[in-house]
């Protein structure tokens, strides 16, 4: 970790223990060197430093593109390995910087619903994250995040200190749909990524919940 990430992650963590009274779940099955995309659930903003928090290695993030034209604050989340996307979803620039910090074996938290659910439940799929997973060669975690909703959700200014809570599931390779990737044709790939993200909301679905 870099200085600015270690001290962000560290504050991280004492604002979720102190006044969130987080609990975290089975960080241990992240592995903690190598490539890995961790695919989340999202209900909230306080999601990604919540996933990255709970583990003891640097993860790259997401952000829109325009935050990082944004003095100072540009060069802050720079440090903290993000990765600039559009405003619809990381775009093809966005998915080169995110196979790239794979491939240099970094890690990186994924939504597969595409933007945060509206009414705390879990939202479908969309193929996105199913197309990452086929372009890499990654080992992927399934993450679920708890009480996101009811502590900062889309209608709350201020966050309430409501108990939140992070779940790591079991590594997931995707082996065999990799390799059928390889030489199938167009409308197969199309329903591959789709099979993908569906096999992870369904993985997500199945962890510690509310």
């Amino acid at each position: 970790m870099t200085l600015v990430y270690w001290l962000t992650w560290s504050t991280c963590r004492l604002i979720f223990g102190i006044y969130f009274r987080w609990c975290v779940h089975n960080p241990e099955r992240v592995p903690v060197e190598g490539p890995v995309i961790l695919a989340s659930n999202h209900a909230s903003f306080l999601d990604p430093p919540l996933v990255g928090s709970g583990i003891p290695r640097p993860i790259n993030y997401l952000a829109r593109e325009s935050l990082f034209r944004v003095p100072i604050f540009g060069a802050y989340i720079r440090a903290l390995n993000s990765v600039p996307v559009d405003r619809d979803g990381a775009g093809a620039k966005g998915l080169k910087m995110i196979l790239d910090r794979l491939l240099k074996g970094g890690g990186i938290i994924l939504f597969p619903e595409g933007t945060r659910t509206t009414d705390g439940e879990l939202q479908p799929a969309r193929s996105g994250v199913g197309l990452t997973v086929i372009k890499s060669d990654a080992p992927v975690v399934p993450v679920r995040v708890s009480g996101t909703f009811r502590a900062w959700n889309r209608k709350m200014i201020i966050p309430r200190p409501r108990r939140i809570q992070v779940a790591y599931g079991h590594v997931m390779e995707f082996g065999e749909l990799r390799e059928e990737a390889k030489t199938c044709g167009k409308k197969r790939l199309k329903e591959i990524y789709q099979e993908i993200a569906d096999q992870l909301m369904e993985e997500i679905g199945k962890l510690e919940g509310d």
